[in-house]
């Protein structure tokens, strides 16, 4: 078994890494650490390629119960292959 990933808490999550079965768990955490360091904005980069990830990341982003908003991030941060999210505070 090995050691944790470490993830920055920085208000921006990679996904090229990490395995697609991941998501659920890493999503949720992951925004629960920024809210808890009170970074509201996060960026998600998942990538262009055939939007399996963007859509699988959207649909989590859709039932996360401290997510008010999200969207595709301006051209500048990544276009359409990553997200930005809007987090609802304490």
């Amino acid at each position: 078994m090995s050691d944790p990933i470490q993830i920055p808490i920085n208000g921006v999550l990679d996904l090229h890494t990490f395995h697609p079965g991941d998501l659920p768990d890493l999503l949720d955490d992951y925004l629960g650490a920024c809210i808890e360091h009170h970074i509201f904005t996060v960026r998600i980069i998942h990538g262009k390629g055939t939007g399996t990830l963007k859509k699988r990341v959207h649909s989590l982003l859709k039932r996360h119960r401290r997510v008010k908003s999200f969207s595709d991030a301006p051209p500048d941060a990544g276009g359409w292959g990553a997200t930005v999210v809007e987090l609802i505070g304490p």
